[in-house]
């Protein structure tokens, strides 16, 4: 049965939906992860992810016009994630927060964020963030925690403009350029460094020289998300580049 609760965002509208449970372990949210809804409207979107049998919900969802709507309570896990990995943790859903943006993404052409809309969202992670204490690097998206298996909220996402605004972990991308480069099929100690910096950032790639399809789609989520001029799943030098930099500027490895 679908309850009405109070909101923990002072500007959003409840609108319950009955697909959340109990995080694991009494865990509390100390990330944030951002979705497109992928789906052709954001009424139809809306509507599935508050129906029974859809199985699926976030805690938020954004209107293409900036309102804001909370779908489920921030203190219960809603089903956002899926089948997901993030730092050494695999229920993702029971430590995020999940904000669904309405977009119809790659399926729809990738339509641009409208500046209402973003806006929202900046507005929406700085007071979760806030509120919970969440780091900068813990504001991810779907295909972060899920690479191969989910590209959103995709390449067209602002990130950079939500850095400005103190959301997120961020740095400026390297430019497109020259010099070596590592892809599917490559192997031995260039390729391992290249393994331990992803997974040094957070991504669930594993460490053995070989660049095989999983390193291939974790490089890819971190092109979508931080180099996002060209996604092609190749780590080339400004790839490279820009992922030292990030794990650089994160306060566990930071000077």
């Amino acid at each position: 049965m679908t309850s009405a609760f109070l909101p923990d965002y002072a500007a959003t509208m409840v609108q319950p939906s009955p697909n959340h449970g109990e995080r694991a372990d009494g865990r509390l949210p100390d990330m944030i992860l951002l979705h497109y809804t992928g789906m052709g409207t954001a009424d139809g979107a809306l509507d599935w992810l508050c129906r029974d049998e859809s199985q699926v919900s976030s805690h938020y969802f954004v209107h293409e016009d900036g309102r804001v709507l909370q779908l489920v309570p921030e203190a219960r896990r809603a089903w956002h994630a899926g089948k997901s990995f993030w730092a050494g943790e695999v229920d993702i859903n029971s430590l995020s927060i999940g904000i669904e943006i309405a977009n119809a993404g790659h399926p729809g052409g990738l339509p641009d964020f409208p500046e209402a809309q973003i806006a929202a969202v900046i507005a929406l992670c700085r007071d979760i963030a806030v509120r919970r204490g969440i780091a900068p690097e813990r504001i991810l998206g779907h295909s972060d925690v899920a690479p191969v298996r989910k590209v959103d909220p995709g390449e067209k996402f602002p990130w950079d403009r939500l850095a400005a605004q103190g959301v997120g972990h961020w740095v400026e991308p390297a430019a497109l350029g020259g010099g070596r480069f590592f892809q599917q099929g490559d192997s031995g100690q260039p390729v391992e460094a290249l393994q331990s910096m992803l997974s040094l950032y957070g991504y669930g790639v594993e460490i053995s020289g070989e660049y095989d399809a999983k390193t291939a789609g974790c490089v890819e989520a971190f092109q979508r998300h931080f180099r996002a001029a060209r996604v092609d799943g190749i780590a080339d030098v400004s790839t490279i580049d820009t992922l030292h930099r990030l794990l650089t500027a994160l306060p566990r490895f930071g000077v």
